[in-house]
């Protein structure tokens, strides 16, 4: 499978990435832990699915059906696609119903499927209609004292359905995999990620990624990396 995908620089608290792939024939694959939701569009002979997939905390195994075209919106850390909060669908999705003409149901109307190319603008419909929500994360602060240090972080895990410290180790764990794809030995990753050895790291991978830093350097998974955050996010 070869992925294509494009950065979004507008709307930056919404949406985050775009991709888009196809399958020529029944597989697998490893997909990596992540900290936001995207919305996933499933072509398979004709028949249109739709889900919004939630946070991931550890990496899992996909099947890839035949013949199959995908589109993904990744959203913002904290966004939220109503009604189905982040922290309803931690390791899990919600199925959006689809009518017979290939519309999608979100909020009880119903939208025309989006394309690869027009993606920023359905999301922006999204967002003028109520149902996709832009993450409070960028507006929170940092007070001190240990009551409101616990307020906040029962808020951070309401919105995102995550705590801070799962966060971290996500994103970390993810900025290590690209590090090592990009050819990078594993002792640069530990010392510039903060990592206490390479069996700290090794743990990491197969937990979040799914991959030893080994497979990772020789390519083996290069059809992952566009999953990986690499860019700075609230909590990362």
């Amino acid at each position: 499978m070869r992925f294509e995908h494009r950065d979004v620089e507008t709307d930056g608290c919404i949406v985050d990435r775009v991709w888009r792939t196809c399958s020529d024939s029944a597989s697998t694959m490893t997909s990596a832990a992540r900290t936001s939701c995207q919305l996933i569009l499933t072509r398979t002979r004709g028949e249109l699915l739709a889900s919004v997939r939630g946070p991931e905390t550890t990496a899992t195994t996909a099947p890839i059906p035949p013949d199959a075209e995908f589109l993904g919106i990744r959203f913002a850390l904290g966004a939220v696609v109503q009604p189905h909060p982040a922290a309803s669908i931690v390791d899990g999705y919600a199925t959006l119903p689809v009518t017979d003409s290939g519309r999608i149901i979100i909020g009880g109307e119903d939208w025309e499927a989006p394309t690869y190319e027009n993606a920023e603008h359905f999301v922006r419909r999204l967002r003028d209609a109520g149902l996709l929500v832009p993450s409070d994360l960028w507006k929170e602060g940092h007070p001190g004292g240990d009551r409101s240090r616990r307020t906040r972080q029962r808020r951070y895990r309401v919105i995102t359905g995550l705590s801070e410290a799962a966060v971290t180790q996500i994103d970390r764990a993810n900025a290590a995999a690209t590090m090592l794809r990009d050819g990078l030995d594993w002792r640069t990753v530990v010392a510039t990620l903060g990592y206490f050895d390479q069996a700290h790291l090794a743990h990491a991978l197969r937990r979040y990624v799914g991959h030893t830093a080994g497979g990772l350097r020789a390519g083996e998974v290069a059809a992952m990396s566009f999953l990986y955050k690499t860019s700075s996010q609230p909590g990362s």
